[in-house]
């Protein structure tokens, strides 16, 4: 991912095993929307990165373009902020 990409692209962290992190995968995926998934098992500092943002060990934790973030957001809070209503 270039700096170019970066501002512009979601990101998403979150594990397999979280049921919340699934859904909102699912919403995406369904709906087409691109977006980086970074798993905070697989990748060493992405726990510590999620934290950051979130202030909070919960996750999904969801990264927009516009620096703004959800954490597990439920459905309808994430397709209101994706403006699919």
């Amino acid at each position: 991912m270039t700096a170019n990409t970066a501002d512009k692209t979601i990101v998403m962290f979150g594990a397999d095993w979280c049921g919340d992190c699934r859904r909102s995968k699912a919403l995406l995926d369904a709906e087409g929307i691109e977006y980086d998934y970074v798993d905070t098992e697989a990748v060493e500092d992405a726990a510590d990165r999620a934290r950051a943002i979130s202030g909070r060990t919960n996750i999904p934790v969801i990264v927009f373009p516009d620096g703004s973030h959800l954490v597990e957001p439920s459905n309808a809070e994430l397709r209101a902020k994706l403006a699919l209503n």
